[in-house]
């Protein structure tokens, strides 16, 4: 079959029974999950890429550990298919959800389901930018954006280029410590006031920033970036790669490459098309039923009523929640109940593990020790926790100590 269009890994015909869209892995978790409560029912995995099995977070650290962009595949997606039963579809373009047909158009032609998971993921949030070279910026949200970016910095200097990261956040600083930790230059420009402003207490962030400037990290705090022109020659030296960035605060900053990482939004299209309800995420209920009857949602693009009406675009929340809709699609209605679940963050100059409240949790950072702060709340409860350095050592002690706001 042409490479472009569907693989069909069984015989099975993807009428019916099950289907998903979208094979990352919130996707790919759900089937296996189902797959143990129910071996043989109909599956139909549909995804728009070549939908082979990698771990989405390795896409920040793979550069300190030496892998290739096709090293960080762990299963290839006929291998997946094969051992978990299912009809593939790669390459196949979700073009409309019809929830009163329960059928689907795609590009490689009509689907119909019992049941339909939405595992659409999020994508990179892209600002607008003025400047002749304001399309040469990159984002990182997938293997394909990852290979482009490695070309990009195999391409330039090799020496090490000068990268400048927009976004203070977490993937901002992850790509930042992966940089600079392979001989790269970095520079990082936010409008918050130090990295991680949303999550961490601010002394917790000023020991992320030292630790990172100690590895050769330039920070620009309070300042966005406007435009971005190709370089003009310098003492007659063309530099037909490099890049000026123009700053909110007037200066100027030069870059071999520009990463935008201010983080994603969950892909609503499909669903706000076919009338499903959408805030900042495809609203589901306990059970991860959107607000059509046979129609699911979980991972980036869901908006979790068991979790405040938050999306959490994080790895745990997307297994716990696939277990859970497992349960349910196999038939037995299962309510999502999400367990403390701290964040690690992959900077290894400075690691840091935090577990945040809701939004809306009264209370304030307490610091209680050196690298320990808790969120305290109103009557004394912890509701968060951050531990930096060796302290990250202490995840499992600080995390039995959480109460639900």
């Amino acid at each position: 079959m042409d490479a472009a269009g569907p693989i069909v890994a069984t015989p099975a015909t993807a009428a019916r029974g099950l289907v998903i869209i979208g094979a990352g892995l919130a996707g790919w978790t759900v089937v296996r999950e189902y797959r143990k409560l129910n071996p043989s029912a109909p599956v139909t995995l549909v995804c728009a890429d070549a939908g082979d099995f990698y771990a989405k977070p390795s896409l920040s650290n793979a550069l300190a550990q030496k892998r290739m962009p096709e090293q960080l595949v762990s299963t290839p997606a006929a291998k997946m298919a094969q051992s978990l039963s299912l009809t593939l579809m790669v390459h196949t373009v979700v073009l409309a959800i019809d929830p009163s047909a329960q059928t689907i158009a795609t590009n490689h032609g009509l689907l119909h389901y019992d049941q339909l998971v939405l595992a659409t993921g999020a994508q990179a949030i892209r600002v607008p930018l003025g400047g002749d070279a304001a399309d040469r910026v990159l984002s990182v949200n997938s293997l394909t954006d990852f290979a482009q970016f490695h070309a990009r910095l195999v391409g330039a200097d090799a020496g090490g280029s000068h990268v400048a990261i927009m976004g203070g956040g977490l993937i901002g600083c992850e790509f930042a410590n992966d940089l600079v930790a392979v001989g790269h230059r970095v520079s990082v420009i936010d409008p918050s006031p130090g990295p991680l402003a949303a999550l961490l207490p601010a002394e917790a962030g000023a020991q992320l920033q030292q630790a990172l400037a100690a590895l050769g990290v330039t920070w620009h705090w309070g300042v966005t970036v406007k435009a971005v022109h190709p370089m003009t020659a310098v003492a007659g030296v063309e530099h037909p790669s490099a890049l000026t960035l123009e700053l909110s605060n007037g200066q100027t900053l030069s870059a071999d490459t520009v990463l935008s990482a201010i983080g994603v939004k969950a892909n609503l299209a499909l669903a706000q098309a076919a009338g499903l309800t959408c805030e900042r995420g495809i609203v589901v209920d306990r059970a991860l039923q959107t607000s059509e009857r046979h129609i699911y949602a979980l991972g980036d693009c869901a908006q979790y009523a068991s979790a405040g009406n938050r999306t959490l675009p994080f790895v745990m929340p997307i297994m716990v929640a696939a277990k859970a809709l497992a349960t349910t699609l196999a038939g037995h209605r299962t309510e999502l109940v999400f367990p403390p679940m701290p964040v690690g963050v992959k900077t290894p100059a400075m690691p840091i593990v935090v577990a945040s409240a809701a939004p809306g949790t009264a209370g304030a950072w307490c610091k209680v020790e050196d690298g320990v702060w808790n969120f305290v709340g109103s009557a004394g409860a912890v509701h968060g926790f951050v531990l930096t350095g060796k302290q990250t050592s202490r995840r499992g002690e600080f995390t039995g100590l959480l109460k639900p706001a």
